[in-house]
């Protein structure tokens, strides 16, 4: 991106459609966390439900263990839901606690001028120039 075409740093708009692009993420991030909890955990319980009535009778953890163990996909689909959302919950903490990081904001940045040049035809037009 040339001189001519970056927006200046005091342009209220550009830093309002930047704004709503990062907020667009965060959007994106919890819906994805969202439908992983609302499509795969749910085929993870039911996978382990024969587990989960004997760890209702009698809990220990190595009924857990061993629950887990023998259902390697359900372990596998219930650690990723879990991953995810830790890991979106730890990067919005760092995003509202310290900021946003130098990296991040440019490649916002460099995301609204893309759109700001293909204009109307780009699917986050819209959203972003409310």
């Amino acid at each position: 991106m040339d001189q001519s075409e970056q927006p200046s740093i005091n342009d209220p708009s550009f830093a309002q459609q930047v704004q709503k692009l990062h907020q667009l993420t965060v959007y994106g991030r919890w819906l994805f966390v969202f439908l992983l909890w609302l499509i795969i955990a749910p085929i993870c319980f039911w996978d382990l439900r024969s587990e989960i009535v004997l760890w209702r009778q009698y809990f220990t953890w190595v009924a857990v263990r061993y629950g887990l163990i023998f259902h390697p996909l359900s372990t596998l689909g219930l650690s990723f839901c879990i991953a995810m959302t830790v890991s979106v919950l730890v990067w919005q903490s760092r995003n509202i606690l310290i900021g946003l990081p130098q990296r991040e904001k440019e490649r916002l940045e460099k995301q609204v001028c893309r759109i700001r040049q293909q204009g109307p035809t780009h699917p986050l037009w819209k959203l972003i120039s409310r």
